[in-house]
């Protein structure tokens, strides 16, 4: 019987520590909400204000473009390389998600010095006598670059869809003599609409919440304002936070209702997928999709590794001296390193009581924990940023305890990019046989000792795939770092930023090369590799 009870109750320990979890990742956004209706000037006053609804509006027309855009490249190209005769298809299929390695940043940099005026591109074509080119920057520019760095996140899902779809339904519809295109509106679209509208509105929440590459382009979008309001006007920086959480959260709560809506998936798949003869459109299709890639990842590769070259010729004694040194980049290195390792094993430790809970207990507080953990991938960096800075200056002994420190800069980390782990970190809980406890239960070995010796051995795989999630993300963020770092904590991502500010363009191509090549390795260690374990 008190085997039973102890497989069945979940400790009384257990539970309130997740209720301590919950309450802590929903924070930084109820703070900012109480802030909003508080406060001897409260910020509710100004959401009719022109400083407030013109970013607004911009923000909704760009995420609006950049989301339809993406849709239809990210269609297109799942369907080109999942059921068309493309040429090189399988290498496509390998070189089209990898823009997602880079930050939108980084692509924003790359784009403003070769194509502005004065950039490399520019002056090639202005010794052919072409002088009008089209500059990136405004509206435009953060289109453009947020579309070709975004793509992915459509393309990903709807091209895994399509691979698992039967072709029973497709080769009736052929049987029948409809076109292509036909088969694709009324039989295929249908099957893939869900995950197509899910990867949509995901490129819409990133896109409302990139505050990078529309600082570089000087587009004032919600992100930009609250970042230049944040000091000299903390009541519109508040508002602005409003409007940019209450959008996010209509966002993940419609992306909610697709996924319940969502038909179930097929069990079975009938035969290998159709494959379609492109014919007249081969050669434009191989042509769109060189172009794509070579905008979204021969571009930045080629003028990252430019600047990195003339930045190592000039660190070597060639030219004018670099405005950082070896000491510099290396510290910037151990930074990122050292504080998103830190992150990740701390969003570990976080979110596994949250995961034991619900697959071992099944317990309603494990789902409300989850619940609010998952809903966190909905605020945006800069909104905990600002509430944990708006809180640490307000709050007398959090001022004293937290102010200008690393533990609030990792909490932040961990509340920003918890919900990446939490669904990897369940399944690894979910995944230890049930058998192995009950035989270390029977052999009266106690509950603690039975999770380090029997469940964390072998959940290991699956919290390191989750933990190298939070490690990959919190490496490339910017919005947090550049606003509660400690003074003098330097980033690579933070310094690389700065030095693009600042037009220091060889000091941030060397960053920026460092950033990309540990970004791709550790997507590759600790995600791909430790995720075949799973």
């Amino acid at each position: 019987m008190s085997g039973s009870r102890e497989q069945t109750q979940s400790p009384a320990f257990l539970k309130i520590g997740v209720l301590g979890i919950a309450f802590l990742f929903s924070f930084p956004a109820g703070y900012l909400l109480w802030r909003n209706f508080t406060g001897d000037t409260s910020s509710l006053t100004l959401l009719n204000e022109s400083p407030v609804l013109s970013p607004l509006q911009r923000s909704l027309v760009l995420a609006v473009s950049v989301s339809l855009t993406t849709a239809v490249l990210g269609i297109l190209f799942a369907w080109l390389t999942s059921r068309c005769d493309l040429p090189g298809k399988r290498f496509w299929k390998i070189i089209l998600p990898i823009p997602l390695v880079f930050p939108s940043f980084i692509g924003a940099a790359a784009f403003i010095r070769t194509m502005n005026p004065g950039g490399f591109l520019n002056s090639i074509l202005s010794g052919i006598g072409i002088d009008n080119v089209v500059e990136i920057r405004g509206f435009f520019g953060a289109w453009f670059v947020l579309t070709l760095f975004c793509y992915p996140y459509v393309y990903l899902p709807v091209a895994a869809k399509l691979r698992h779809l039967p072709s029973s339904l497709e080769e009736t519809s052929r049987v029948l003599n409809r076109s292509p295109f036909k088969t694709f509106q009324y039989v295929v679209y249908p099957q893939i609409s869900s995950v197509l509208y899910t990867g949509t509105l995901l490129v819409f929440l990133y896109t409302i919440s990139d505050f990078g590459a529309v600082q570089l382009l000087r587009y004032d979008t919600l992100t930009r304002s609250i970042a230049t309001a944040q000091l000299a006007n903390k009541s519109l920086s508040l508002a602005l936070g409003l409007f940019l959480l209450v959008i996010a959260g209509i966002i993940v709560f419609a992306e909610r209702m697709v996924s319940k809506s969502s038909p179930a998936p097929e069990q079975s798949e009938i035969g290998p997928p159709l494959e379609y003869n492109l014919g007249f459109w081969k050669i434009p299709s191989f042509l769109l999709v060189s172009l794509i890639t070579l905008l979204s990842l021969g571009a930045p590769l080629f003028t990252l590794g430019k600047w990195a070259f003339d930045g190592i010729r000039r660190g070597s004694g060639s030219g004018q001296p670099l405005t950082i040194d070896g000491e510099q980049i290396w510290e910037s290195t151990w930074n990122t390193l050292s504080i998103s390792v830190i992150a990740g094993i701390a969003a570990i430790i976080a979110v596994l009581p949250i995961a034991i809970l619900i697959a071992r207990f099944k317990s309603k507080v494990g789902g409300l924990a989850h619940f609010l953990v998952i809903a966190t991938f909905a605020v945006p960096g800069i909104l905990i940023a600002l509430s944990m800075r708006f809180w640490s200056l307000q709050t007398d002994w959090a001022y004293n305890l937290f102010n200008n420190t690393k533990a609030l800069l990792v909490f932040s980390y961990v509340v920003r990019f918890g919900s990446l782990a939490m669904g990897v970190v369940l399944l690894s809980v979910a995944a230890v046989p049930r058998n192995l406890e009950d035989a270390g239960q029977t052999l009266g070995v106690n509950r603690i000792s039975r999770f380090f010796r029997v469940n964390l051995p072998l959940m290991a795989p699956g919290l390191g795939a989750a933990a190298g999630l939070v490690i990959l993300s919190t490496m490339k963020e910017l919005p947090i770092t550049l606003l509660i770092s400690p003074l003098g904590f330097s980033t690579l991502a933070t310094r690389m930023f700065s030095s693009f500010e600042e037009a220091f363009i060889a000091e941030a191509g060397i960053l920026a090369v460092i950033l990309v090549g540990l970004s791709s390795l550790l997507t590759w260690t600790l995600v791909i590799r430790k995720s075949e374990h799973l």
